[in-house]
Protein backbone atom coordinates (compact mmCIF):
# COMPACT_ATOMS: atom_id res chain seq x y z
CA UNK A 1 0.00 0.00 0.00
CA UNK A 2 2.84 2.22 0.51
CA UNK A 3 2.04 5.78 1.71
CA UNK A 4 -1.42 6.02 -0.30
CA UNK A 5 -3.92 8.02 2.23
CA UNK A 6 -6.22 6.27 3.75
CA UNK A 7 -10.14 7.58 2.82
CA UNK A 8 -13.01 8.13 5.34
CA UNK A 9 -16.29 9.03 6.14
CA UNK A 10 -17.05 11.74 9.17
CA UNK A 11 -20.77 13.02 10.21
CA UNK A 12 -22.09 15.68 11.03
CA UNK A 13 -25.58 16.89 11.48
CA UNK A 14 -25.44 20.17 9.47
CA UNK A 15 -27.86 22.22 11.94
CA UNK A 16 -25.06 20.93 14.56
CA UNK A 17 -21.64 22.00 12.68
CA UNK A 18 -22.50 22.14 8.72
CA UNK A 19 -19.43 21.68 6.28
CA UNK A 20 -19.97 25.68 5.60
CA UNK A 21 -19.35 26.49 9.19
CA UNK A 22 -16.05 23.84 8.77
CA UNK A 23 -15.03 26.18 5.62
CA UNK A 24 -15.76 29.36 7.70
CA UNK A 25 -13.33 27.92 10.60
CA UNK A 26 -11.07 26.99 7.81
CA UNK A 27 -10.11 23.93 11.01
CA UNK A 28 -11.78 22.24 13.45
CA UNK A 29 -11.14 19.36 16.17
CA UNK A 30 -13.83 16.36 15.73
CA UNK A 31 -14.77 15.93 19.18
CA UNK A 32 -17.62 14.36 20.55
CA UNK A 33 -17.13 11.34 19.47
CA UNK A 34 -18.37 8.49 22.09
CA UNK A 35 -18.55 5.41 20.23
CA UNK A 36 -15.55 2.85 20.11
CA UNK A 37 -15.59 1.64 16.68
CA UNK A 38 -15.55 5.48 15.59
CA UNK A 39 -13.03 6.10 18.33
CA UNK A 40 -10.70 3.53 17.07
CA UNK A 41 -11.22 4.65 13.47
CA UNK A 42 -9.90 8.45 14.87
CA UNK A 43 -6.81 6.62 16.06
CA UNK A 44 -6.14 5.18 12.74
CA UNK A 45 -5.98 8.50 11.01
CA UNK A 46 -2.85 9.97 9.53
CA UNK A 47 -2.08 13.44 8.76
CA UNK A 48 -3.06 14.15 5.33
CA UNK A 49 -5.82 11.34 5.14
CA UNK A 50 -9.37 12.33 3.37
CA UNK A 51 -12.07 12.58 4.50
CA UNK A 52 -16.03 12.76 3.10
CA UNK A 53 -18.21 15.28 4.78
CA UNK A 54 -21.62 13.79 5.25
CA UNK A 55 -24.83 15.62 6.78
CA UNK A 56 -26.44 13.36 8.62
CA UNK A 57 -30.10 13.56 9.98
CA UNK A 58 -30.98 16.47 8.06
CA UNK A 59 -29.97 16.32 4.26
CA UNK A 60 -28.41 12.33 4.27
CA UNK A 61 -25.87 13.37 2.21
CA UNK A 62 -21.58 13.90 1.19
CA UNK A 63 -21.42 17.19 0.73
CA UNK A 64 -17.84 18.12 0.69
CA UNK A 65 -14.27 16.70 1.31
CA UNK A 66 -11.93 17.12 4.28
CA UNK A 67 -8.68 16.40 5.49
CA UNK A 68 -6.89 15.38 8.85
CA UNK A 69 -4.41 17.97 9.61
CA UNK A 70 -3.42 16.81 13.55
CA UNK A 71 -3.11 13.20 14.05
CA UNK A 72 -5.69 11.96 17.48
CA UNK A 73 -4.74 13.05 20.42
CA UNK A 74 -6.92 13.49 23.83
CA UNK A 75 -10.53 14.87 22.97
CA UNK A 76 -10.43 18.01 25.11
CA UNK A 77 -14.45 17.97 25.65
CA UNK A 78 -14.19 14.79 28.26
CA UNK A 79 -11.78 14.13 31.39
CA UNK A 80 -11.77 10.70 30.10
CA UNK A 81 -8.67 9.38 28.25
CA UNK A 82 -10.35 6.95 26.16
CA UNK A 83 -11.99 9.10 23.91
CA UNK A 84 -10.04 10.55 21.22
CA UNK A 85 -10.35 13.62 18.36
CA UNK A 86 -8.36 14.49 15.35
CA UNK A 87 -8.02 17.87 13.64
CA UNK A 88 -9.91 18.70 10.34
CA UNK A 89 -10.04 20.99 7.17
CA UNK A 90 -11.62 21.84 4.45
CA UNK A 91 -10.61 20.37 1.12
CA UNK A 92 -13.81 21.51 -1.03
CA UNK A 93 -17.52 21.65 -1.39
CA UNK A 94 -18.91 18.73 -3.47
CA UNK A 95 -20.39 20.42 -6.69
CA UNK A 96 -23.49 18.68 -6.18
CA UNK A 97 -24.33 16.39 -3.04
CA UNK A 98 -24.47 12.89 -3.46
CA UNK A 99 -27.72 11.42 -0.69
CA UNK A 100 -27.73 8.18 1.07
CA UNK A 101 -30.34 7.42 -1.62
CA UNK A 102 -28.15 7.69 -4.28
CA UNK A 103 -25.53 5.65 -1.99
CA UNK A 104 -27.84 2.85 -1.83
CA UNK A 105 -29.07 2.60 -5.18
CA UNK A 106 -25.26 2.04 -6.96
CA UNK A 107 -24.73 -1.16 -6.98
CA UNK A 108 -21.13 -0.84 -6.72
CA UNK A 109 -21.48 0.55 -3.42
CA UNK A 110 -24.02 -2.14 -1.49
CA UNK A 111 -20.45 -3.04 0.73
CA UNK A 112 -20.20 0.77 2.02
CA UNK A 113 -19.91 1.17 5.40
CA UNK A 114 -22.62 3.84 5.17
CA UNK A 115 -24.76 1.65 4.17
CA UNK A 116 -24.26 -1.03 5.67
CA UNK A 117 -23.13 0.54 9.27
CA UNK A 118 -25.51 3.53 9.28
CA UNK A 119 -24.70 4.67 12.46
CA UNK A 120 -20.93 4.78 12.97
CA UNK A 121 -19.90 8.41 13.17
CA UNK A 122 -16.97 7.48 11.39
CA UNK A 123 -16.56 4.97 9.00
CA UNK A 124 -13.73 4.11 6.74
CA UNK A 125 -14.06 4.24 2.96
CA UNK A 126 -12.30 2.15 0.17
CA UNK A 127 -10.41 4.29 -2.93
CA UNK A 128 -13.05 2.88 -4.91
CA UNK A 129 -16.12 4.39 -3.23
CA UNK A 130 -14.18 7.75 -2.51
CA UNK A 131 -13.54 7.65 -6.19
CA UNK A 132 -17.02 7.02 -7.13
CA UNK A 133 -19.20 9.76 -4.87
CA UNK A 134 -16.82 12.16 -6.43
CA UNK A 135 -17.51 10.91 -9.46
CA UNK A 136 -21.61 10.89 -8.39
CA UNK A 137 -21.27 14.70 -7.54
CA UNK A 138 -20.16 15.98 -10.73
CA UNK A 139 -23.03 14.34 -12.41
Amino acid sequence: MGNEKMKWLIKSEPDVYSFDELIKDKQTAWTGVRNYGARNNLRSMKLGDELLYYHSNIGKEVVGIAKVVKEAYQDPTTEEIAWLCVDVAPVKKLKKPVTLEDVKSHPGLAEMALVKLGRLSVQPVTKFEFEEIIRMSKN
